[in-house]
This record gives C-alpha cells, sequence and structure tokens, in this order.
C-alpha cells in the first residue's frame, strides 16, 4: 500500500520564526487642488501655511490657478508656499490624492484616475444613486470628511463649521436689525439704560451654543429651546452660566418668540429638520423681527423658511424679515478654509508617517469611519441603505 501524501512538506511541519508585519516606509503625498466651482462657494481645503508644511515634509501639492482666491489666498501665496500652480483642471484631477471642500461633480469624476483617493465633503442629501455608481467604476478610495470622528468621538470638521455658522448668525441678524439694512434700529448690545434685545435660539447643538456665546458676549437676552434635557445642561455648563432653558414647549415658544427681536433656527434631524416653528407663531413675531434658520440646509425648523442665496439673502413675510442661506460659512470663506485646513493638514502627514492611507486606516478607527469607498467597494452602511447599494463592512476589508 502506498503511504498517504501529507498536504506539508517536512521543512514546513518544523517550528518556524514568527513572522511580523513589517511597516512600510515613510510615503511621499502628492496632491491635487482644484478650484471649488459650486455655486457660491469661496472656501479652499488648505491655506498656503499647510501647504508650506507639507511641503517641507517632502510632500507634493499642485493647485489649479485661483484655487485660494474666494479665500483671499493669491496664486503667488501658494507658490510661495512651495505648491506648484497649473491651470490644467485634468491635470490637478489626475493627481493621487484629490482634495476638494465640495464634492466632485459627475463631469469632475471623469477627470480622476482609476485607484485615486478622494477627500472632501459628501453632502449625502444631495446626492445620486448615478455619483456612487461613477466612483465604483473608477475603483476609486474616498473619504468624506463631515464624517471624520477625533480621539474622543466627535466630528471635528462638523464642529468647526458650526461654530462658525453659530458665530454668523448672530453677527447676520446684527447687520439686518440694523438702518442701513432697513431694519429696526436696534443695537445687538447691552447699553446703559436701554432694555437688551431678546434672542430665542431653537437647538442647543453647537450652532445654538455658539450663538449663545455670541449673543451673550454683545449682552442680549437668551432664550434656549430643544427637548434634549442633557443638550440644555451641557450648554450651561460649556457657557459657564445660568441661562433660560426650556424644552420645546408650543405655548413656551410662541411666548418667547413674541417678544422676540432675533429667532435663530438650529434644530437638526436624522433625514430633515423638524418644523418647530408654525407659520403662526411667525405671523404673531414683532414687525422687523429677524428669522436665522441655519437648519435650512436640512430642510429647515421653521415653517416659512425658504432657500436663499448668498447674492439675494433675505424675504420678509408676515414683516418678519427671513435669512435662509443653507452655507452660512462660506460667507466667511477665509476663516472658514483655515478651519478646514488645520483639520486636514495633521490627517495628510499622518497618513504619510504611516506609508499611506491603508495603514492610517487600519490604526485610526476615526478616521476609518470617514471612508464611504474603498478600491470602488461601498463601505458606508447609510449611504448603502439610503440609495440601495450593496455596500460591504470595512473592518471585513482592512483588518
Amino acid at each position: 500500500m502506498s503511504k498517504p501524501l501529507s498536504p506539508f512538506t517536512k521543512q514546513q511541519l518544523i517550528p518556524q520564526e514568527e513572522t511580523l508585519e513589517v511597516f512600510k516606509q515613510k510615503g511621499n503625498l502628492f496632491i491635487g487642488i482644484p478650484k471649488e466651482t459650486a455655486f457660491q462657494e469661496k472656501r479652499v481645503c488648505l491655506t498656503p501655511d499647510a501647504v508650506s508644511a507639507l511641503v517641507s515634509n517632502g510632500h507634493r501639492v499642485l493647485m489649479e490657478t485661483g484655487a485660494g482666491e474666494g479665500a483671499k489666498f493669491s496664486d503667488k501665496n501658494y507658490s510661495e508656499a512651495g505648491a506648484e500652480i497649473t491651470n490644467d483642471t485634468a491635470k490637478v484631477f489626475g493627481c493621487p490624492i484629490v482634495l476638494k471642500v465640495e464634492p466632485p461633480t459627475p463631469e469632475q469624476i471623469n477627470l480622476i484616475n482609476p485607484q485615486s483617493i478622494l477627500i472632501s465633503a459628501l453632502q449625502l442629501k444631495t446626492q445620486s444613486k448615478k455619483y456612487f455608481e461613477t466612483l465604483a467604476n473608477k475603483r476609486i478610495t474616498a473619504l468624506a470628511f463631515e464624517f471624520i470622528r477625533d480621539e474622543v468621538g466627535s466630528y471635528p470638521a462638523v464642529r468647526s463649521l458650526s461654530e462658525i455658522a453659530g458665530t454668523s448668525a448672530v453677527l447676520i441678524a446684527s447687520e439686518l436689525l440694523s438702518n442701513v439694512n432697513e431694519g429696526n434700529g436696534l443695537m445687538f448690545g447691552n447699553i446703559s439704560g436701554v432694555p437688551p434685545i431678546e434672542v430665542v435660539i431653537i437647538g442647543a447643538g453647537t450652532v445654538g451654543e455658539f450663538a449663545a456665546r455670541s449673543s451673550i458676549g454683545l449682552g442680549a437676552n437668551v432664550k434656549v429651546f430643544d427637548n434634549s434635557i442633557t443638550k440644555l445642561r451641557r450648554m450651561q455648563t460649556n457657557l459657564g452660566m445660568t441661562i433660560y432653558t426650556s424644552t420645546l414647549q408650543p405655548k413656551n415658544l410662541a411666548k418667547a418668540l413674541k417678544r422676540c427681536d432675533v429667532a435663530i433656527g438650529a434644530i437638526r434631524g436624522k433625514n430633515r429638520a423638524p418644523i418647530v416653528v408654525t407659520e403662526g407663531m411667525v405671523s404673531n413675531m414683532k414687525t422687523g423681527a429677524v428669522i436665522i434658520d441655519v437648519s435650512i440646509d436640512m430642510g429647515g425648523c421653521i415653517e416659512t423658511s425658504e432657500v436663499t442665496t448668498h447674492k439675494h439673502p433675505t424675504f420678509v413675510k408676515h414683516g418678519v424679515i427671513h435669512y435662509c442661506v443653507p452655507n452660512i460659512p462660506a460667507r466667511y470663506a477665509r476663516t472658514a478654509s483655515i478651519s478646514i485646513s488645520n483639520m486636514f493638514t495633521p490627517y495628510l502627514l499622518k497618513i504619510a508617517e504611516d506609508g499611506g492611507l491603508e495603514n492610517s486606516l487600519r490604526f485610526d478607527k476615526g478616521l476609518k469611519n470617514g471612508l464611504y469607498f474603498y478600491h470602488g467597494i461601498l463601505t458606508n452602511k447609510s449611504v448603502g441603505e439610503w440609495f440601495d447599494l450593496k455596500h460591504s463592512d470595512i473592518n471585513l476589508l482592512i483588518f
């Protein structure tokens, strides 16, 4: 009888030395930054200082002519920082890493090389199924910066832009109340002997907190409404003072709105912002009062809100001035750009230090949370369910 064949050789059965994973050496990045073409988008992902930090670490940055103009950064600022400048859009999109603020259009995706890395906002509510199918066909690896979490579990990009939006809401309201803009001629400040103006803030998240902080700093009387007692308590702790807070009880809210000079809507929902201020409540407000609906990008939380633009930002309904521009941080493009750049730069340097995006994703759960495409495979469950697309768990692809 012949001896049964063993699946292993004698050599393989002898105990072997353990093979440890060898880290890749530090990689050099080649980043392309195209000029934003989205309507009224003036922000840019990296400031000249950030470009300088990347270039001094041995990386290359290729920028399209005029990419920083909206944020008042000139091509000269960037070239002096070490960036390469080109007017060839296709060349910028042909870089191995493409960095954008707004998600690319289908035409722009066609310019991206297969197997490239795309880092931008996703803006899920504005996307179509075709967008994801085009990314899949190109086998692109894509990260959405609004999904990236930091070491404490919060979303740094969303928080930064929410801080800007909250502070901006108060500055805009202040402008709209002045006589220059045919407002009620009220000053957003506590002048001796003059009763302070009343501000109602709906929503106790980051936008609400920074709107309250700015309002209090200018001397206004602030009332905050939210259905989360935890958020209201946290806001008072963060502000370091006791302010008027209430749950969203229609009777209390209607009473506060009737007396207020400024109402700021900053409440968000899972798919759409809930409407908490009815048209009836708006019609009972003071003539010349101001509404800033920051949650308009999710449909708005005030029934009378309609989307406006930076060019024509306001309209009047029931004698109340409405400001409903969805992209408020773009109004302060330079500040917003510095804020976005401060978030991106450490991540880019770390990706290079780790020897590439794959190693970074393996060890950084927060960065992995921002991934929604991996070599053309959809890895984000909410995107898959929203558009009825097949998706895979990223932990089964990277481990």
